[in-house]
């Protein structure tokens, strides 16, 4: 009898323990920044307020929908520093940052927007300046959100920062990446957790309540 109860409400909570996540994989619309290190992209470890990178570095930008910093999307087109940089020669007291703006694919834009072309820049800014600093000299204007994530660059999109979107590409609630542009999932307690403790306390009634009829028997 027990094992009869337990199958019984186990089959009714599968539903609740599979999470409506479960059906369709969920990502973040969003700018990654990325840094070059010689020929490959390197996603970087923090966010473009507080980085400085030194003079002939190259960085990156891209617009796109992924779920974490392992499945984002690099940035395409020119990487070359000496190419992009080439007209801005160095100075004293100044830096050249080349910077790589990819605005993505019209599968990754807002519902009504369409992603500009790709393009780059050579920002020349003072030796002790951020990325995001570079990136205010070339490409504004810029939007940031409260907690300084940053939501547009040359104005795409122009609504919208770090939603979460389903596989169909429809925004749902749900966290925002942090500051540094790395999409997190959510760490608190899901839906299947407090099922989990439902299903524990219907087989812990279930089997009190066989023991009493053996009892009683």
């Amino acid at each position: 009898m027990i094992r009869r109860t337990a199958a019984l409400v186990l089959a009714a909570l599968l539903p609740i323990l599979a999470g409506p996540g479960q059906a369709q994989a969920a990502g973040y619309r969003y700018w990654s920044f990325w840094e070059r290190e010689g020929d490959r992209w390197i996603y970087a470890t923090e966010g473009p307020a507080t980085a400085r990178p030194s003079d002939g570095a190259v960085q990156g930008f891209r617009f796109a929908v992924s779920e974490n910093s392992a499945d984002a999307s690099q940035p395409r087109g020119m990487t070359s520093f000496a190419v992009i940089c080439a007209r801005t020669p160095a100075q004293e007291g100044s830096k050249r940052v080349a910077l790589v703006l990819d605005f993505g694919t019209a599968a990754d834009a807002p519902a009504g927007e369409n992603p500009p072309a790709s393009r780059a820049f050579c920002a020349r800014v003072p030796e002790d300046a951020t990325t995001a600093e570079a990136l205010a000299s070339v490409a504004e204007p810029l939007r940031y959100d409260t907690n300084a994530l940053l939501c547009a660059i040359s104005g795409y999109p122009k609504t919208g920062c770090g939603e979460q979107v389903t596989a169909g590409g429809k925004p749902t609630a749900g966290e925002k990446p942090t500051a540094t542009e790395e999409p997190e999932k959510d760490g608190g307690p899901s839906v299947g957790v407090y099922a989990g403790g439902a299903l524990i306390a219907a087989l812990a009634a279930a089997a009190v309540w066989q023991a009493r009829r053996r009892g009683r028997g």
